[in-house]
């Protein structure tokens, strides 16, 4: 418990992290797709195809970048107090559904 506590101002500061590269990644891949700024749902004039794209290439980026900041924030949070912040395994009956 006293872990997971020391561990939140760690967990803050690389979700900020992981919110600033991930609209950096998000931003280099949607380029790759069109020269336009990245269309939103309201976005009146755009596709659906781009539209839903956008969403899922945003998703995708911000879901990745935070899952890989997380993981590298909790291996170093480890390497330097040598306590896990986390779960040490996943939960069986949650990998079977």
């Amino acid at each position: 418990m006293l872990v997971k506590l020391l561990y939140k101002p760690f967990g803050i500061i690389a979700g900020i992290i992981g919110g600033l590269l991930s609209r950096r990644l998000f931003d280099a891949v949607w380029g790759l797709v069109d020269d336009r700024e990245p269309p939103t749902a309201t976005t009146k004039r755009a596709t659906w195809p781009k539209v839903l794209g956008a969403a899922a290439a945003q998703g995708l980026t911000f879901s990745v970048t935070r899952a890989a900041i997380d993981r590298a924030g909790a291996k170093s949070f480890e390497h330097v107090t040598g306590a896990w912040p986390g779960e040490k395994e996943s939960d069986p009956a949650g990998d079977a559904k």
